[in-house]
Order: structure tokens, then C-alpha cells, then sequence
């Protein structure tokens, strides 16, 4: 009795396992803890072997994929449905092993170290932006309460921080403290975030990729990175169109009796991707009304009947698409 298949759902400290042979018949279900998982699967004959698509999960592709055994990664959503009556670790394990050898499944591309590196970087990068916002927003708010008060938009905070160290005595004592402390720490995040943006433009500039889908128009090198670690294996996607289905670009559907009823996005997908293909959208969108360009024509025809911000999601739709087809072809962009 061989193991063919096995799924193993992963977890902080014990793993459980279910293995199965040709026939489908149930030959191993087992408890390891962590430190014992990979001499168990050394132990074993090569097999397919399938994983949820979650945290820790590429570490351990990598890790048991140098064992010799052939690796999957199922996005959760799709072992959901195997999952037999309650959930526990048990049923997990063995809805993992049904999934994976299902012919039509979608699966995850392993990503290497480096990839998760730089993704790393992207992902520090958006925490500090969303915590600078804060601190923005707190200083705004308790040198209102002073009746002092700036322009809005980001580029005014460093006048009103020039105001605040230029007239702090006339703030009390304490109001003094609090302030002070809230500007060190957004001079501190601003010098990280510059940091990390050189990183990541280094590494840019040394990925022959990432180069190549910048040549897209709404596609910078926060993007082009970003896209260039994320979408390992572009050839996971038969189309354009499933590219964009997977960002959740495409409109959601309800549709039944031959009828079609689409609403707004789906959302699904890395969300992160998605905020940074929509904001360079809205980008080229200001350009593009006023050029006289098959993409400038495109945008005014759908201003007549639509909102603003609907059009840019469709043209992020559209850089979404351009995309893929520079990935998988391995060619640059070329305009119309």
C-alpha cells in the first residue's frame, strides 16, 4: 500500500495528515508536530502532496518540494466545499486531499524566498503609508482644537509641522509634549518609507520583468514590483480576462435562467494589487480624456454614461489585462 496523494493542513504547531492510495482508499491519518513533519515526509514515497495557500504555506512547498514530492497550493475557498459536515483539523486535511487531485482545480505558484523578500518590502512599505496617515490625521486634529489649521492634502503637513515648531509656546505645556512626540515619530516613518521605496526601486532596476511592465501606462515601480513577485507563473491563467477575474476587477454576477444580472466589482483576490492598479488608473485617466488616442477615445465614450470612478476600475481592468499578455508573451508594451 503506497500513498499516492496527501493532505496536510498546516497549522502553528501540529499538523494532521490524511494519505491516500491509487484507489482512493484511506491508508495513513496522522498527527505530526512540527518539528517532526519533514523526516515523516522523507520517510514517504514521492507523491502528490496539497496545501491550503496560507500563512507558512510557500515556506513549506519549497521545504518539502526539495524532498522530492509534487507540491500544490488550493486557495482556501476552494477546499471549503470538500469539507465534509463539521470542520476540524481532520475534515480540513481531507477535503485538502479530494481538492487537489480535482482535474479543474486552480492552484497557487510556489513563491521562491527571494519573491516573498520583496513582497515583504511592499508589505512593510503599505503599513508605515497607513500609519503616517495617522499620524497625519492626529496632528491635524489636536492643532485644530488650538485653532491652528492647514490646506488639505499631504504636501500642507510639513507647513503646519514648519508652524508648530516656530510657535510651540504658545500651546501649553503638555500639549507641547504630545506633539512633539507625534512629529518625531512622522519624521521618523518618513524616512523608513524612503527607505524602503529605494529598495525597492534597487531591485527594480536589476529585474529585466519588472522593467518590461513598466513600459505599461498607469503601471509604475511600486506596480510593476509588485506584479512581478506576485504573479509567479503567469501560465496558471488561460486568459486576460481570468487575470482580472482573479485581481476582482470584473463585475459580480447573479445571473440565472439566461438572464444577466452583473453588479459591482468582486473584490476578490490580493487587494493590495488591486488599490495600486486602480490608483495608477485614475492616473492616466486625467491624461487620457484629453489625448487624441483610441485609449483617450475609449474613456471619453464611457465618461458620457458613467461616473468617474467606475471608468478608472475599468481601465485598471484594461492594465490589468495589457499586463498578463507582457508577462506571459515576455514582450513589452507596445501602444495602439
Amino acid at each position: 500500500m503506497q500513498i499516492t496523494t496527501l493532505g496536510i493542513d498546516l497549522a502553528k504547531s501540529v499538523f494532521q495528515l490524511h494519505g491516500i492510495d491509487a484507489n482512493g482508499g484511506v491508508i495513513l491519518k496522522k498527527k505530526v508536530r512540527r518539528g517532526a513533519l519533514l523526516k515523516v515526509l522523507s520517510d514517504l514515497s514521492p507523491c502528490l502532496i496539497g496545501m491550503e495557500a496560507c500563512a507558512t504555506s510557500h515556506y513549506w512547498a519549497r521545504e518539502i518540494a526539495a524532498l522530492g514530492h509534487e507540491v500544490r497550493l488550493i486557495p482556501p475557498a476552494y477546499v471549503k466545499p470538500y469539507v465534509k459536515r463539521q470542520k476540524n483539523d481532520m475534515a480540513d486535511a481531507e477535503a485538502i486531499c479530494e481538492a487537489v487531485t480535482r482535474p479543474n482545480m486552480h492552484f497557487v505558484a510556489i513563491k521562491s524566498a527571494d519573491q516573498q523578500a520583496v513582497l515583504m518590502l511592499h508589505r512593510a512599505r503599505d503599513l508605515l503609508v497607513r500609519q503616517r496617515t495617522m499620524l497625519v490625521n492626529a496632528l491635524r486634529a489636536h492643532l485644530a482644537e488650538f485653532g491652528i489649521v492647514a490646506g488639505r492634502g499631504p504636501h500642507q503637513v510639513r507647513g503646519l509641522v514648519s508652524h508648530l515648531e516656530n510657535d510651540i509656546d504658545s500651546l501649553p505645556e503638555e500639549g507641547q509634549v504630545a506633539l512633539l512626540c507625534l512629529v518625531r515619530q512622522l519624521d521618523a516613518q518618513e524616512a523608513e518609507i524612503a527607505r524602503l521605496d529605494r529598495e525597492i526601486k534597487a531591485w527594480h532596476g536589476q529585474s529585466e520583468i519588472s522593467q518590461r511592465l513598466a513600459t505599461i501606462p498607469g503601471i509604475g515601480v511600486l506596480t510593476a514590483t509588485a506584479l512581478a513577485v506576485t504573479v509567479a507563473d503567469p501560465s496558471l491563467f488561460k486568459s486576460a480576462r481570468q487575470f482580472a477575474a482573479w485581481l476582482g476587477l470584473v463585475p459580480r454576477q447573479n445571473s440565472s435562467g439566461g438572464k444577466e444580472r452583473l453588479g459591482r466589482i468582486t473584490k476578490m483576490g490580493d487587494a493590495y494589487l488591486r488599490k495600486l492598479l486602480v490608483v495608477g488608473a485614475t492616473a492616466v485617466l486625467r491624461h487620457a480624456i484629453r489625448a487624441q488616442t483610441r485609449t483617450g477615445e475609449w474613456v471619453r465614450h464611457l465618461l458620457e454614461r458613467k461616473p468617474s470612478r467606475l471608468v478608472s476600475v475599468a481601465l485598471a481592468n484594461k492594465t490589468a489585462r495589457i499586463a498578463w499578455a507582457v508577462l506571459a508573451k515576455g514582450e513589452t508594451y507596445r501602444s495602439a
